[in-house]
């Protein structure tokens, strides 16, 4: 089965009648009456093929607000029908989710306008993922919610299944199915292949579908079957060969086989001949075969057989010796594999012949270099030294001779016989050296002596002698050659500097500093330690950034606590790179870098730093860039009719570079003497819509909304213009950035001209009393301002009073707003309990202040509007204004009264709360006294009294009787 067309038997639109489809749907729309808003969408279901454009109207009628209406479109898919998926909106460029944004940002979906309520979405090309059903929604821009916001339509699985074996073929368009009418389909096959040959036919079924919508299967009949042969195609082509070689014993020979012409991704086997005679055949499949001892070279890794691509054939000899002198040729095939698997010969082509003779070899040299070619090297760095013989090759030996500084006698330092044993000196085979001498044997000519940490001692002349045992003289023979090598100390002057392209980088920008090692240093290769250190302009303590040891471990600071997550450093012989994106505030400061030098042998130790060297301090100063921020600045005039909608203008001429974020506000200043501007909406940085103080009433929020047109352009909506709403207006842009530590930084502000709304006359005007009014109150006590109307207007019109104060160094404040339909609406919530206002007559308002305050003091005025009912169906418009004089009332502080006197004196106050009880406290005290002493008195007449009796007992007759007496005479006298 090659492919399969499935779907309903129904007539597919082409792209010309799915147009007409859709302007029929719009001429139905035309005929809507205008009532309550009502959403349509075009009737469904539609049915389309993947691969082709759908397009799909939508519309809404009785709608309120701008005539241009939003339009929102999501779908949902049958894999989860209640999930809605948004794919685009004229309102919100950010409305689309993740899986349709880049089919949106391509257009390869997008919405047309048709009109200003009638839009259609188009698809480019459908995919099988777009079935589903959609809806398309309107935002609601009236007064309230009344009638149908969205409507919904679905979208229908045609598509066209390849067999399993022509899958990738379909998907690559060489296998096609169309259909060339009602009964009528054509299959076409490109890039034939030899398995495509065998019987091809067509099966077709036919459906029916029942009253309920559902197909019903009724027959299927066959074509008769149609032989298709492929016959192989076959191309002239030619074969050359190339080869690459000094044809030099003990060399490397490539011989490279070429061929030129022939089809496309021909099947080719190769087949090499010396000297008449096949040695070897790749067939093309890529099967090797090798002959007599050319299988046993290969074995042993002296030749290799290759196919280097479809139409190139390598042989490769790695030590050519005189058994390989001789002619090359190559043969090329062009095959193909028949029905039981063997290959059959379309062409066959033969190249050129090659012929390699063998160089002689060159007479013996001996040459002695230094592997890096630098003569000069560090402390504690490699020195490699190589000695290479020439001429034909022999089994050689070596031996290696080193002569220090301001000696003479040389010092045997390795030596290697021809059995490969190596021998070391005594000074250089000893514990000091720890295995840092070795001799080691790079071909069969080429001896490379390395010491692995070289110190001062290692500066000299260094002898290569080689020698080569000789059947025709007594004794061998020998070559010698010398090189001088200079090892530097460490321990000299180390230089380092910073540098960087960009000591003032803006905001966000990305700077690089680099610490590069002295001109000296540039070729030293021991092991670097980098410390990269940061003093902010604050401060005057370095801190550590990042520290690169010179094992290669990395070591953070955390003082900036986002340097590591946005920086890159990089790190070579002799420079250390610091590579800063996103550039903050907290960069700016000094920079330095510190470089530790080791020798090698620290890679294994803990060995201390052999040199180090501090870096001059580098200033960074992150600034903020320099804004080229535009706005219109011509002013204009607009003379509206009463009640009508309206746009202001904010156009952006030019602006900065760069991921930069705007904001918006929207300023208005009433017609009003000495008014100041007042601020509408704010749309700030981060999208987030503000309300004016002034401005936070629902039926101002109603009127004043804003909208971004496009990115330069800026709209204001203004809708059923009126009486208060004549000023001037103007929108201030700020350009904002932000930084990656989440900073805002405002880049400029740009302010518009002026545009001026002016009302046409409508023959109402309202006339305020400007008499000058003054007056002085004492606190705390009432007070009542009076606004009052020369005259009254229409019998049928009503009027609204806004009371405002001011005071000197203070904004202007609305305190009261008496509405035209009775209705109080206060500035602030605590204005409640502190005044009141009410419409004493047809002509008077009045703002009666309670419990007056010194703060209460400054200048009052009042603004009186008048409303009347306009358009159908009615509402009441604010069509004339006027405003009062500034009335000036003066606050006086009251008299104080004698309680108020005792109150305010803190010493009298303790004074007349203290005595009293004072008093108190000494008159108990002498009542207890008083108390104490009478009870005294008694208990000594009472004893008294008793002595007395006692007396009379001893005494005689008489003596009682004068003693009687005398106690009467005591008792007279007391």
């Amino acid at each position: 089965m090659l492919v399969t067309l499935l779907g309903r038997e129904r007539t597919v639109l082409a792209p010309m009648a799915g147009f007409s489809y859709v302007a029929s749907f719009f001429l139905f729309l035309t005929k809507l009456s205008i009532g309550q808003r009502e959403v349509t969408v075009q009737k469904g279901p539609l049915f389309r093929a993947e691969g082709y454009p759908v397009s799909i109207g939508c519309n809404v009628t009785g709608h309120q607000g701008p005539s241009e209406q939003h339009f929102q479109w999501s779908v949902y898919l049958p894999t989860n029908p209640t999930q809605e998926v948004q794919i685009i909106s004229t309102k919100d460029a950010a409305f689309s989710y993740a899986v349709y944004t880049q089919r949106v940002r391509s257009r390869d979906i997008y919405v047309e306008r048709v009109r200003g309520n009638s839009v259609l979405l188009h698809i480019s090309k459908l995919q099988m993922k777009d079935a589903g059903e959609y809806e398309c929604h309107t935002p609601n821009t009236d007064e309230k919610y009344y009638g149908s916001y969205s409507a919904k339509t679905n979208l229908i699985d045609f598509i066209l299944v390849p067999g399993p074996l022509y899958t990738e073929r379909f998907a690559a368009s060489d296998v096609r199915l169309n259909k060339l009418g009602a009964t009528t389909f054509r299959l076409s096959i490109e890039r034939l292949q030899a398995s495509d040959q065998g019987q091809l036919f067509c099966e077709a079924m036919e459906w029916i579908q029942d009253p309920d919508e559902t197909w019903m299967f009724i027959t299927k009949k066959q074509t008769d079957q149609t032989t298709l042969r492929i016959q192989p195609a076959v191309k002239d082509f030619q074969v050359n060969i190339t080869a690459d070689s000094l044809f030099a014993e003990g060399k490397s020979l490539e011989l490279v086989c070429l061929v030129v012409g022939s089809g496309r991704d021909p099947q080719l086997q190769g087949i090499w001949f010396f000297n008449g005679t096949e040695i070897a055949h790749i067939d093309a499949g890529g099967v090797l075969g090798l002959k007599n001892d050319y299988k046993e070279r290969a074995s042993q890794g002296e030749l290799q057989v290759s196919k280097l691509g479809p139409k190139a054939f390598s042989l490769k000899i790695f030590s050519l010796g005189p058994e390989d002198e001789g002619t090359y040729r190559c043969v090329v095939a062009e095959v193909t594999r028949t029905r039981t698997g063997s290959w059959q010969v379309l062409q066959r082509k033969q190249s050129p012949d090659s012929h390699v003779h063998l160089r002689k070899p060159a007479a013996r040299s001996v040459v002695v270099s230094i592997k890096n070619k630098q003569q000069v090297v560090w402390e504690g760095e490699t020195l490699a030294l190589l000695c290479k013989a020439g001429g034909a090759e022999s089994p050689l030996s070596v031996s290696w001779w080193h002569i220090p500084q301001d000696q003479t006698q040389p010092e045997f330092v390795a030596g290697m016989g021809q059995d490969g044993i190596v021998q070391l000196g005594a000074s250089y085979g000893g514990p000091s050296y720890h295995g840092n001498t070795r001799l080691e044997k790079v071909d069969w000519a080429t001896f490379q002596l390395e010491i692995t940490f070289t110190a001062i001692t290692d500066s000299g002349t260094y002898e290569c002698r080689v020698s080569e045992k000789s059947r025709n003289q007594a004794r061998d023979l020998s070559w010698t050659q010398k090189i001088s090598v200079t090892v530097k100390s460490l321990e000299s002057s180390l230089q380092v500097s910073l540098m960087s392209r960009q000591p003032q980088v803006m905001l966000t920008n990305t700077f690089d500093l680099s610490c590069v090692l002295g001109t000296g240093y540039s070729d030293l290769k021991v092991p670097l330690t980098v410390t990269w250190q940061f003093r902010p302009a604050s401060s005057h303590v370095f801190h550590q950034l990042i520290r690169i040891t010179h094992n290669g471990t990395i070591e953070w600071g955390n003082f900036l606590s986002q340097f590591q997550k946005k920086t890159k450093v990089s790190q070579s012989l002799f420079r250390s790179q610091l590579l800063v994106h996103d550039a903050t505030e907290e960069e700016t400061g000094v920079y330095q870098c510190k470089v530790e030098i080791y020798d090698r042998n620290s890679l294994y130790n803990n060995h201390p730093p052999r040199a180090s060297a501090i870096s001059h301090p580098l200033r960074i100063a992150v600034t903020l860039p320099e804004s080229k921020l535009k706005v219109n600045s011509r002013s204009q005039v607009q003379e509206l009719s009463i009640n009508s909608n309206t746009d202001i203008e904010c156009s952006i001429l030019s602006r900065s570079s760069g991921n930069l974020q705007l904001a918006i506000i929207w300023y208005f200043s009433p017609i009003s003497t000495n008014a100041s501007w007042l601020k509408i909406l704010e749309v700030d940085q981060t999208n987030v819509i503000k309300t004016g103080d002034e401005f936070h009433t629902p039926w101002r929020k109603q009127k004043f909304h804003t909208e971004k047109v496009s990115q330069d352009l800026f709209q204001l909506h203004i809708l059923n213009v009126e009486d208060s709403d004549q000023g001037k207006y103007h929108c201030a842009v700020e350009e904002w950035l932000l930084s990656t530590n989440g900073t805002w930084h405002k880049l400029g502000e740009k302010k518009s001209g002026l545009t001026e709304l002016k009302l046409k006359p409508t023959g109402s005007k309202v006339r305020v009393s400007k008499v000058y009014w003054t007056e002085n109150v004492t606190e705390h006590r009432e007070v009542a301002i009076h606004c009052s109307l020369e005259s009254v207007g229409s019998p049928a019109a009503l009027y609204s009073v806004m009371w405002y104060w001011n005071r000197e160094n203070s904004g202007s404040k609305m305190l009261v707003h008496l509405q035209h339909d009775g209705l109080l609406e206060y500035g602030e919530e605590g204005l409640r309990r502190h005044l009141h206002c009410y419409r004493s007559s047809p002509t008077d308002f009045v703002l009666k202040l309670h419990q007056v305050e010194m703060e209460d003091a400054g200048m009052y005025w009042c603004r009186v509007a008048e409303w009347q009912l306009h358009g159908h169906p009615s509402k009441w418009i604010n069509q004339a204004s006027d405003e009062s004089q500034r009335m000036v009332l003066t606050v006086l502080p009251s008299e104080p009264t004698f309680p108020s006197r005792i109150c305010s004196s803190v010493p009298l106050l303790y004074f007349l709360v203290i005595c009293p009880f004072v008093l108190l406290l000494l008159l108990l005290i002498s009542l207890l006294c008083l108390y104490w002493k009478a009870r005294k008195l008694s208990t000594l007449r009472s004893n008294t009294r008793k002595e007395k009796a006692l007396w009379v007992d001893l005494k005689e007759a008489g003596g009682v009787t004068a003693n009687r007496r005398q106690d009467e005479e005591e008792d007279e006298g007391n």
